[in-house]
């Protein structure tokens, strides 16, 4: 009887450690989290700024006129002057009105609604890259294929953004607006290729650009995908958005 008490407690022992394994596994870190996400349309519900949302087969569907819900600097017309215009009073000394002026747009993004890893990361066009909560489109980061910003920063307005030459109202770095409204460590939209933006801080934490892989991103959880996912973060430095290419496949935008 006693050999078998024994017996007893050694497989009750066991049984426990894999249960204690088994919960640490549940904690995952970035190595464990799957980069890979089960379609929740609700989540693209937050994009506020547009006028639809919808699935369509293995799309969601996103349409925007891509007029920006702050006031800038480059609202002009009667149409605008009584509600959006606002003279730049942001910070920047060398702030200077760029030529173009807002105008609607009809943008349409179709992005993976589960959207994965590519095998080939695909080089971000340039142009629209994304969109963010506001319908705004997110543009590549460089002023041109592989230039940095630089002088282009002079146009952006008091919310980082601008229009470029047919009126397309766009963000090249930080939406300021954005993160003063939702918070820095927000999502904020999503890259053509699905995986969602964050804002620059994480767990209360300024992220940097050592801490993202090439492509400006990383694996963890996040309050929308509590299970883990990659995603974007937006920092202070160049690249900004995005790094050397999408982390998955991109769907289309068209205007």
């Amino acid at each position: 009887m006693k050999t078998i008490y024994i017996s007893k407690v050694l497989i009750l022992s066991i049984l426990l450690s894999s249960a204690f394994v088994s919960c640490k596994k549940s904690s995952a870190t970035d190595e464990e989290i799957p980069s890979t996400v089960t379609a929740d349309l609700s989540i693209y519900k937050k994009l506020y700024g547009a006028s639809s949302v919808s699935q369509d087969g293995n799309f969601v569907v996103i349409k925007s006129n891509g007029l920006p819900d702050h006031k800038s600097p480059y609202y002009q017309g009667t149409q605008w002057a009584a509600t959006l215009y606002e003279a730049y009073n942001g910070s920047n000394s060398s702030f200077a009105l760029n030529p173009n002026r807002i105008s609607s747009q009809s943008l349409t993004f179709r992005i993976p609604l589960n959207p994965k890893e590519a095998t080939t990361k695909p080089a971000t066009p340039g142009g629209p890259i994304g969109v963010s909560l506001n319908g705004v489109p997110f543009f590549n980061q460089y002023a041109a294929m592989n230039a940095p910003l630089t002088g282009e920063i002079n146009s952006f307005d008091q919310y980082l953004g601008h229009p470029q030459q047919q009126g397309q109202y766009h963000y090249h770095i930080e939406p300021t607006f954005l993160t003063g409204s939702k918070g820095k460590s927000a999502l904020l939209g999503f890259l053509l290729d699905g995986f969602p933006v964050y804002g620059p801080t994480e767990n209360n934490i300024t992220v940097i650009n050592s801490q993202l892989d090439a492509y400006h991103g990383h694996i963890a959880a996040t309050a929308e995908y509590p299970s883990g996912i990659y995603h974007y973060h937006i920092t202070a430095a160049d690249p900004y958005i995005n790094g050397n290419g999408f982390y998955g496949t991109p769907g289309t935008v068209t205007n």
